[in-house]
């Protein structure tokens, strides 16, 4: 039997003023879904990079435009996704920040971050325009966190 998750969907404007509803909503999931505080901070912070860059990269910091940031609690993962209105990108084509040419550049290093602290990540562009970024941190069957 498969189980549905629950689901929490929130539809901002591109404002990055929005960024503390999303970092207050994460800490609020995170926490009834009871991960560790270490977890819970790593998860807040790729939400958080998700969600600038569909802001600042995705939309151009359009308020007109749109993300949708969408939470899947279920008892083995935590699933979120974030969905912006912008042009879509290559996530491949996103240089290294761990590059020699790029290690004292102050940008480049959410989609790094994000890969690094989450379980799962994929990229993928929208058929109507734009890109989904799609995050999972799981939940060992024994109450224990991955990672």
């Amino acid at each position: 039997m498969k189980r549905i998750a629950n689901e929490i969907e929130v539809i901002i404007n591109s404002a990055l003023e929005n960024l503390e509803l999303i970092q207050g909503l994460t800490d609020c999931v995170t926490a009834f879904m009871r991960f560790e505080a270490d977890t819970a901070h790593w998860i807040g912070m790729s939400v958080r990079e998700a969600v600038t860059n569909a802001i600042q990269h995705g939309n151009k910091l359009d308020a007109g435009k749109t993300v949708v940031i969408v939470f899947e609690l279920a008892a083995d993962r935590l699933g979120v996704s974030v969905r912006d209105q912008g042009r879509g990108f290559k996530a491949d084509n996103i240089p290294s920040p761990l590059d020699q040419d790029n290690l004292l550049k102050p940008s480049g290093r959410g989609i790094f971050y994000i890969r690094s602290f989450m379980d799962e990540v994929e990229f993928k562009s929208l058929p109507h325009g734009g890109t989904e970024v799609y995050m999972v941190k799981r939940i060992l069957s024994n109450g224990g966190e991955c990672r």
